[in-house]
């Protein structure tokens, strides 16, 4: 049976490859969403923008400008908005940041799953759309009433249908195996500047999880911490965030940070089994976590300061590797 995962790109590597970066080349898949998506705003004309500068006493060119052309907070338009930030949170969710505009990395074993979550949400989008479609005609009727001598018709289209959408694809991030015949010298260095990327995507993926990490500890660590005999209040997820982020950097991590790995470790085993309500009922848990963690949050910060040195540390004991 074929599978989408047949039909992508991919490179035999030597098995004794085992760098982070030959690991991502070797176990992931680019992968890049894009959107369509009608713009709610338009510059206003050089006359409008004039007649608003004489309130002002100014000069029309010096003056930036714009109308609203519709009410985003609607229900129906804020219904839109939040599956275009549920399927930019999924897709950043299962996957690494790469190089190139609009392209991340996916597990070969998580492609299926991906394209069909990806088709869902594409029929929830249009459901979306279509109803938001329904309440046109009264978000024109709004901007009629809030937009004055502003509003213009020609400014709408007759529907919305069709101008909200999303793709995805799997773009090949390899050299092209004619470039072999063509010019092996080329093809050479397209190799190099392919192997460049991957080594610039793991220090991305670090960089992200590292800054990630730290904001949830730093966050939990904060709320824990008791002030004036008060118990602050916050919310489950700042517990479930960080289990969030726990299975998901067990799921994608390159294993490129030995420190960063161990401090991981360390923040799960000072969460494990404890859940928000646990951490509200019992002040002797509450600190103990919030001591743990920070800890944890001291160390941390040592990385992030530390993080441009060992990059160019690191850059400079490999400076060719291909």
């Amino acid at each position: 049976m074929t599978t989408l995962l047949d039909h992508l790109p991919s490179r035999t590597m030597p098995v004794s490859t085992t760098t982070p970066a030959q690991r991502l080349r070797t176990t992931m898949a680019a992968v890049r969403v894009t959107f369509r998506w009608m713009g709610t705003q338009k510059t206003l004309s050089t006359e409008q923008k004039a007649q608003a500068a004489e309130t002002f006493d100014a000069q029309g060119q010096f003056l930036s400008a714009a109308k609203k052309l519709l009410d985003t907070k609607h229900s129906a338009f804020r219904a839109v908005t939040a599956i275009r930030g549920k399927i930019d949170a999924y897709w950043k969710g299962l996957s690494l940041p790469f190089p190139e505009a609009g392209v991340r990395l996916i597990k070969h074993d998580a492609v299926e799953a991906f394209a069909r979550q990806m088709a869902d949400f594409q029929v929830e989008l249009d459901d979306a759309v279509v109803n938001l479609d329904r309440h046109y005609a009264e978000l024109r009727s709004t901007a009629v009433e809030r937009l004055g001598s502003l509003y213009n018709a020609s400014d709408y289209p007759e529907t919305l249908v069709g101008l909200f959408g999303v793709g995805w694809d799997f773009p090949n991030v390899e050299p092209p195996d004619y470039l072999v015949q063509l010019s092996p010298g080329l093809y050479d260095q397209e190799r190099a500047r392919v192997s460049a990327r991957f080594e610039e995507a793991v220090q991305l993926a670090e960089q992200a999880f590292l800054d990630e990490f730290a904001r949830l500890v730093t966050h939990l660590s904060e709320r824990l911490t008791d002030q004036g005999g008060d118990v602050k209040v916050f919310r489950d997820s700042a517990v479930g965030n960080l289990d969030e982020f726990f299975a998901r950097f067990r799921d994608l991590n390159v294993r490129n940070n030995a420190q960063l790995d161990e401090l991981v470790a360390q923040a799960q085993r000072a969460v494990r089994g404890v859940g928000a309500q646990d951490l509200r009922d019992s002040g002797t848990l509450r600190r103990q976590v919030a001591s743990e963690l920070t800890r944890v949050q001291s160390s941390l910060d040592a990385l992030l300061v530390d993080r441009p040195r060992r990059r160019i540390l690191r850059h400079a004991a490999n400076p060719g590797d291909v």
